[in-house]
């Protein structure tokens, strides 16, 4: 639950990985195909019987830190409110951000997805001239056809008669002519799938609203929802109840009509539920959470979902690349990896059929600790980490690997991944907050902060046996983004706002470029977006949301000024062109009634075709990229009270 603070999980005691650095694996190419598969319940009473055996231990663990799932870490929190956030008065203690990172290649795509051809979960999308954005419960839809900027509609996110004062309403995702809205409901069933039609002129129009049984899916850096095609892919958490049956957790879907006591259609048997044999055959195995993956056609009449379900540890980190779907399940422990709860990586084809499975050892920090490349699985592992639920992302600790696994080597689960498959890499020092790391081209980058204002850089070359360099970083290391072949680390040093490009391939760290008195606003993947003018990278165009002391004059009202920074990278070296700035005077009170912070932050750079826009809160900016600066050429403002009724007509939809 987001707005309750968490306990701290128990402090975690780093501990080395086994085995020195490794000798090269094998150079024989890998086969792309599992070479088994688990096996599923055979019935309700099979599942239902190995449940209740597991009673005993559970109940001591409910004794120990009460009903539910373990302690997490709150989330991030927020930052002060920016004049971007336009928030309503009583809310402007509350931030509107948090946190993420990441991207991999190019795409059509406006959003920084991780993985070419799938899509992420996020605020501001497109189809075609017309922008949908995503704000505290409100989509809103902007043409920019003809070459200009027009505010068309506004409509609840949420469905239409409903109190949605306590829901959460996160990830948005376009496909065909509807626009589909993930969020949270507490009080209505748990995931909600809501989807709208979209016209092409921009008129949005509520169609119908699902509910999935889940408990929170929230990550700070992680997204719960991908899209490949029209196939919605999304992870949710179903936290086992002991106290009753629990097959009660079997996942389950049903249509919103208004009855908040309408049973749930399941979605899935036991026949599609699967367990790590390993974890099964022990007596007292960590079983605490069914984590379901659910896929659904959006574009059918009626929404129509399958689910596959795992049990395991309630700690997870999600991954979809474009020809499978990984879950990483592992308990907490301490000390050494060798005698820590075991943990087991799955892997599910995008059909959602059966899984295949292999043991492991210590714990990914992130998504972005995931590369699936030609054959093999590349993961980046800590000997003690949390998963990726709610803020646990930003706490991980002791020592760091690679592991490189064949996906042949997937199977029916009782096979562990051999101590040669990975590589111990250089280990952070005390300071366990703000891991990052990333995957850029055939490189693995991560870093970390040093103490004070430095920070420590690692490059890997992900074939086994390549070399690893290291770098002292001028700065912390907040932003690992790719460049191209290149990375970007983007750090704090005494209140100044650092840019530094890392070149792996030659083993260089370049000089930084410096906006003075900056911060970002936000640290998710999804606020930055690089534009490369050629495959390689070495030149192209970023845009970073940045945050500077507001004027003495607005000091009263607000602590910061928001804007969106553009630079300009030729041949690896940065310019700057300049800012495209929010308004800081002219906030309006929103009237906010559901998801009044935004979680997922409320800044986007948007790159459309030729056009380059920076989103602003409730304003968008469109900006003339020029070869030395950006000049701002026109602005709109569509904050809801400035756009009439936020439900909407059904009988003015219409193009």
């Amino acid at each position: 639950m987001r707005r309750l603070l968490a306990v701290l999980l128990a402090a975690l005691v780093g501990a080395p990985l086994a085995g020195s650095l490794p000798p090269p694996v094998s150079a024989q190419p890998a086969a792309e195909e599992p070479s088994g598969g688990l096996t599923a319940f055979t019935s309700d009473s099979e599942l239902r019987a190995f449940l209740r055996s597991l009673r005993p231990e559970r109940r001591r663990d409910l004794e120990a830190f009460g009903a539910g799932p373990p302690p997490m870490p709150p989330p991030m929190p927020p930052p002060p409110a920016d004049a971007a956030a336009a928030p309503s008065a009583s809310q402007r203690a509350e931030a509107d951000s948090v946190v993420v990172t990441g991207s991999r290649v190019r795409s059509a795509n406006i959003t920084n997805t991780q993985e070419a051809n799938v899509d992420e979960g996020g605020i501001v999308k497109n189809r075609g001239d017309i922008l949908v954005i995503l704000r505290r419960g409100r989509l809103f839809t902007v043409s920019t056809a003809g070459g200009g900027l027009r505010p068309v509609d506004s409509i609840n996110a949420f469905p239409p008669g409903v109190d949605a004062s306590g829901d959460w309403y996160d990830e948005m995702l376009i496909a065909g002519d509807r626009v589909v809205v993930i969020g949270f409901s507490n009080r209505r069933g748990g995931t909600e799938v809501s989807r709208f039609r979209l016209s092409d002129a921009g008129r949005l129009r509520f169609e119908d609203a699902y509910h999935l049984k889940s408990n929170d899916y929230y990550s700070s850096r992680n997204y719960a929802s991908r899209l490949i095609g029209n196939r919605l892919i999304l992870y949710t958490p179903l936290y086992l109840n002991w106290r009753n049956d629990p097959l009660e957790a079997l996942p389950g879907i049903r249509r919103w009509r208004g009855d908040p006591e309408e049973r749930f259609r399941p979605i899935a048997t036991a026949r599609q539920i699967y367990i790590a044999p390993g974890l099964k055959d022990r007596p007292n195995g960590r079983v605490e959470a069914l984590h379901t993956l659910i896929g659904c056609d959006l574009l059918a009449p009626v929404l129509s979902c399958r689910a596959t379900g795992v049990l395991g540890p309630s700690s997870r980190s999600f991954y979809v690349s474009s020809r499978a779907i990984y879950l990483w399940l592992s308990g907490f422990g301490g000390g050494d990896v060798r005698r820590a709860v075991p943990a087991s990586v799955y892997r599910l084809p995008l059909s959602l059929g059966r899984p295949s499975a292999a043991g492991v050892r210590g714990s990914p920090v992130d998504q972005f600790s995931f590369q699936e490349d030609r054959g093999v699985l590349n993961v980046l592992v800590r000997s003690d980490g949390v998963g990726d639920a709610m803020g646990r992302p930003e706490f991980s600790s002791g020592a760091v690997a690679l592991l490189r696994m064949p996906v042949r080597l997937f199977g029916d689960g009782s096979r562990e991944a051999e101590s040669v498959l990975y590589q111990r890499l250089p280990r952070p020092g005390a300071n366990q907050y703000a891991f990052r790391n990333r995957f850029v081209g055939d490189w693995l980058i991560y870093g970390f902060n040093g103490g004070g204002e430095s920070g420590r850089a690692v490059a890997v070359a992900t074939r086994s046996g390549g070399p690893v360099h290291e770098f002292d970083v001028p700065s912390t290391v907040d932003r690992i983004e790719p460049l191209g072949s290149d990375a970007l680390i983007v750090g704090d040093r005494g209140g100044d706002l650092l840019f530094t490009a890392l070149e792996p391939g030659r083993a260089r760290l370049h000089e930084p470029w410096t906006l003075p008195e900056a911060r970002e606003t936000e640290s998710r993947s999804h606020a930055f977006f690089y534009r490369p003018d050629d495959e390689a990278g070495a030149s192209g165009v970023l845009g970073l949301p940045v945050a500077r002391p507001a004027p003495p004059e607005m000091r009263s009202l607000f602590a910061s000024t928001a804007s969106m920074l553009f630079l300009r990278r030729t041949l690896r070296r940065f310019s700057s062109l300049g800012e495209l700035e929010a308004e800081a005077t002219g906030a309006v009170d929103d009237d906010c009634k559901a998801s009044c912070v935004d979680w997922y932050g409320n800044a986007r750079p948007i790159f459309l075709g030729d056009r380059t826009f920076a989103l602003l809160g409730y304003e968008l900016v469109e900006g003339d990229v020029g070869r030395n600066r950006i000049r701002e050429v026109r602005r709109i403002n569509f904050a809801p009270s400035r756009q009439g009724d936020p439900d909407g007509k059904p009988d003015e939809w219409a193009d």
